[in-house]
């Protein structure tokens, strides 16, 4: 059963020439999926658009068969999906630990040790008790980008979208944020969603789609 549904759905801005174009696409959980295209092809707005960071105005965005746009925006973008930065997001001031703690304070989760599971979440994308008391700033990109993920996951979202999420990052640093992507789709039944230019993700994805103006393609 697909938790997130695409129907019908077109988009544009300021009533210019659409950015999406009669857009279909179902998303299942334990899969990690991959969207493709070249620069201005659509896929930050509809990455945006799964987010809930933008309104649908043609067409529908279905959450476990609910219209996304009846759902809380507040509610879905803290609770329903996780969202990972090419940039990272972070706030670079504070240590890892307390940006993933941060993250379940603005969720409004209660009733847990917020420092106990924050460090769990951190060390499964290995990041050390030592690190997570550290700067962010004193990170690598990759770990940073690790912390992004963890920060994603500290809400228990069924949904992770991930924008460009390898883009500022080497080959092995890659190869190992793919692999934990991976892993929360295929051991934690996570819906995984990756926007990306790069070939290596492509190859470590469960299913691709390929947009070109504004459209999927075929493949």
């Amino acid at each position: 059963m697909s938790i997130l549904k695409i129907k019908n759905l077109n988009f544009s801005y300021n009533n210019n020439k659409k950015v999406l174009n009669d857009i279909n696409i179902e998303f299942e959980k334990g899969k990690i999926y991959g969207i493709f295209g070249k620069s201005g092809a659509g896929k930050s707005t509809l990455l945006s658009l799964l987010a809930g960071l933008e309104k649908t105005k043609d067409g529908d965005i279905l959450y476990n068969d609910m219209d996304v746009d009846n759902i809380s925006r507040e509610k879905y973008r803290s609770t329903v999906v996780g969202i990972i930065f090419q940039s990272y997001n972070l706030l670079y001031k504070y240590t890892p630990l307390e940006n993933v703690i941060l993250s379940m304070n603005i969720a409004g989760i209660k009733n847990i040790n917020k420092k106990e599971k924050a460090l769990e979440l951190l060390n499964k994308v290995h990041i050390n008790e030592e690190k997570a008391n550290s700067k962010v700033l004193h990170l690598s990109g990759g770990e940073m980008q690790r912390v992004a993920i963890a920060r994603a996951l500290s809400t228990s979202a069924e949904i992770i979208l991930a924008d460009e999420p390898t883009g500022n990052l080497d080959k092995a640093n890659e190869d190992e944020i793919i692999t934990i992507l991976k892993n929360l789709a295929h051991k934690e039944d996570k819906c995984v969603i990756v926007v990306s230019h790069s070939e290596n993700v492509k190859n470590m994805v469960d299913k691709v789609f390929y947009l070109e103006n504004g459209k999927i393609l075929d493949n």
